[in-house]
């Protein structure tokens, strides 16, 4: 019979990096870092995060939008594999990056431009990632794969503004790729609870890839909420501020899938981070 040799605990510590490596990103991380090659490049990229069904695509959409009647070139990505962010700026469900890799037996030097990116509202391009099907694989393996497509055939070179628009709960390494490449990574909540606690997930998430990436907290935005004293309690903590605040609205609610979307108010004073 094999001998059995008890181990401490405190002897079962997780290698560290190996030299010229970056650290991994937080306590328990088993990320693959960002390949340099699949980096954005010059424009501005933007993350939105929040609890499923906050209002996350509908936002990405006004702000798509809004950078584009400021002369801005703006490319839209949805990170979902229910690719419905684009919904309001294209009128109908667009097949999906993953689709289209399908469709050439995932030969993707096969694939022309008009097979993945869509034209929206306004000039906004749009993408819809996609994902693979319930239970398996990974969304940060077809985030990465989006950016390669974009990257070979040099749509990036000429976008001022990358929306991401990404689903739900930060749950899993996989659906905090976009941070590997945002500058700025915004949050979309409500003034109750659950919101704020996915939030305050989003927030941890945002910390741990800040530490070997340039994402920083952009900011939050108030959606669906008459009052906000929940989430400026919540905001004191990390020093972030609220962007918007978009109060709740009947018609609103009604027309999330109208089109065009409707822009975003005309800014109000920004309340300063404390």
């Amino acid at each position: 019979m094999n001998d059995v040799v008890s181990i401490p605990l405190s002897e079962l510590k997780r290698a560290g990096p190996r030299v010229g490596q970056a650290p991994p990103d937080g306590e328990g991380s088993m990320q693959v870092q960002l390949d340099p090659n699949l980096k954005i490049g010059t424009a501005k990229v933007f993350a939105v995060y929040g609890k499923g069904g906050i209002g996350k695509s509908t936002t990405s959409s006004n702000l798509s939008v809004a950078f584009s009647k400021l002369g801005k070139r703006v490319l839209q990505i949805g990170c979902d594999p229910k690719h419905d962010s684009t919904f309001t700026l294209t009128k109908k469900l667009m097949p999906t990056v993953i689709d289209a890799l399908e469709q050439v037996n995932f030969h993707a030097e096969e694939l022309r431009v008009e097979d993945f990116v869509y034209p929206g509202y306004n000039g906004v391009m749009c993408v819809e990632a996609g994902g693979p099907p319930a239970g398996t694989g990974c969304g940060g393996y077809v985030v990465g794969q989006t950016v390669k497509l974009l990257k070979e055939h040099h749509l990036l070179e000429d976008t001022d503004v990358v929306i991401f628009d990404v689903l739900g709960d930060v749950v899993c390494g996989g659906f905090a790729a976009p941070l590997q490449h945002a500058d700025k990574a915004l949050i979309v909540t409500a003034n109750d609870f659950d919101s704020i606690f996915a939030m305050n997930r989003i927030v941890q998430a945002i910390g741990a890839k800040a530490k070997n990436y340039k994402v920083r907290l952009g900011g939050v935005i108030a959606n669906r909420s008459n009052e906000t004293d929940q989430i400026d309690k919540f905001n004191e903590r990390p020093r972030c501020s609220r962007w918007r605040t978009a109060p709740r609205c009947a018609p609103c609610s009604r027309n999330t899938c109208a089109w065009p979307p409707t822009c975003m108010p005309a800014p109000s004073r920004r309340k300063a981070a404390p």
